[in-house]
């Protein structure tokens, strides 16, 4: 430090990264645009660059998820269309006779939210605060796995300006993992058609939702008339805001469920140190294909294993019912049986903004056991009819199990069975509730 300069080497530190974001560095700043999965183009570079000047300069430490919201929402408005109003009304029309056909499918009441229309900008910033929920938890291992490495490779003489160091590296690594999910989300947007689409309520209580322009862009190739492809899909995501309207607790197990999952999640520390190592800075397509790909995350533990094992028993167990009580509701359809295929097969094997979520997060939100579970509820449908079936849905611990969906057979004799005499303690339970 020179002699009447009062500058701290925080100061110095803070200088020099300032620095190489504006462009007074070897570093072409049109790379870091790819390594967050943005296209190199000078508005979006520009504006990469001034979050990143923010994320220097912000107080604090961690994650602005505004800058996840911000580039969503750039994201779903670059292809986004205005419907017309006949189109509206079309889908308007279809979930007002798609609640009268599910009322005789199904005992679960109509959700008391009206059904929204939605554009894709619309969707992404409803369901952000649960994709943030979802992605907090990688995103912090990220930054510590980043902090962990500055620190362990600092020089001793640099003591002082590490914590200040470390502290700006992960609101630089925050802001670069959140425009990349922000990312991911804009993409999503253009995928699905509906609130329940992904199969996690992303929407709050029960909100049943259409994405109209993507629900019009759903039946374009299929050979199916508009009308049957919007009263189809305007069935199936109004008997999932039923479900999840009425089992409140099913929401929260999912929730819970998902947190759990990310929150096991670790960095591969040793892949980043092995990517960074052979980093080009002139060319860093090495750090953005790792996480693209998911490199940096390591295998799953024993215990995310059976984490995500429930996860997806629930999951099939949900898109299960919906599919029976879906194709009880639209028996009069002549092609409800192919868009059911359709969408089971799209489920499957996701599409590329989930595929990118799956390599960023970690987590794959796909029913694998889908078929295996809606033959489970068309057996229980078939032998106790649709009152018993639905009141399996009363409390979490009526709901089948994975054993349940191996083997159904075992599942409906229960239910049909006598049912078992009280023990001592319901007996007692009985006296007590019963004064």
């Amino acid at each position: 430090m020179a002699d009447g300069d009062d500058r701290t080497p925080e100061d110095e530190f803070r200088e020099m990264l300032e620095a190489f974001l504006q462009g007074r560095s070897d570093l072409d700043p049109a790379a870091l645009a790819s390594a967050a999965g943005l296209p190199n183009d000078p508005a979006v570079l520009q504006q990469l660059l001034g979050r990143l000047r923010e994320a220097v300069q912000r107080e604090g430490d961690g994650v602005d998820w505004s800058l996840a919201a911000q580039q969503a929402a750039a994201i779903a408005g670059q292809k986004s269309v205005v419907s017309l109003p006949e189109e509206r009304a079309a889908l308007e029309q279809a979930l007002g006779v798609a609640e009268l056909w599910l009322d005789e499918a199904t005992d679960f009441p109509r959700s008391s939210a009206e059904p929204r229309l939605m554009s894709r900008q619309e969707w992404a910033a409803a369901t952000l605060p649960v994709w943030t929920q979802i992605a907090a938890p990688v995103a912090g291992s990220i930054g510590d796995a980043l902090a962990g490495a500055l620190t362990a490779a600092a020089p001793e003489q640099l003591g002082d300006v590490v914590p200040e160091a470390t502290r700006i590296m992960r609101n630089v690594a925050g802001a670069l993992f959140a425009m990349q999910l922000g990312q991911v989300i804009g993409q999503l947007s253009a995928e699905v058609v509906s609130g329940g689409d992904i199969g996690v309520p992303l929407l709050p209580d029960g909100q049943p939702a259409m994405l109209s322009q993507n629900a019009v862009a759903f039946g374009q190739g299929l050979d199916v008339p508009a009308d049957q492809v919007a009263l189809w899909l305007g069935t199936r995501e109004l008997a999932h805001a039923r479900l999840f309207r009425h089992a409140r607790w099913l929401r929260l197990k999912f929730i819970t469920a998902v947190t759990d999952y990310a929150s096991g999640i670790e960095v591969d520390t040793a892949a980043l140190e092995e990517v960074a190592a052979r980093l080009d800075p002139a060319d860093p397509e090495a750090l953005r294909e790792a996480l693209r790909s998911g490199a940096l995350i390591p295998p799953r533990t024993e215990a995310q294993q059976a984490a995500l094992d429930r996860l997806e028993t629930s999951l099939a167990l949900v898109e299960g019912w919906v599919d029976v009580v879906t194709a009880d509701a639209t028996r009069r359809l002549p092609s409800a049986a192919a868009l059911a295929e359709t969408v089971r097969r799209r489920r499957a094997s996701g599409g590329p903004a989930e595929q990118a979520l799956a390599a960023l997060v970690g987590l794959e939100l796909r029913p694998r056991r889908l078929r295996e579970a809606a033959a489970m509820w068309r057996a229980v449908t078939d032998a106790v009819g649709t009152t018993r079936r639905d009141a399996l849905w009363s409390h979490p611990d009526l709901v089948p199990t994975a054993a349940d969906i191996d083997d159904p057979a075992a599942l409906v004799a229960r239910l049909t069975g006598p049912t078992p005499e009280p023990d001592a303690l319901d007996r007692e339970i009985e006296d007590l509730l019963g004064g």
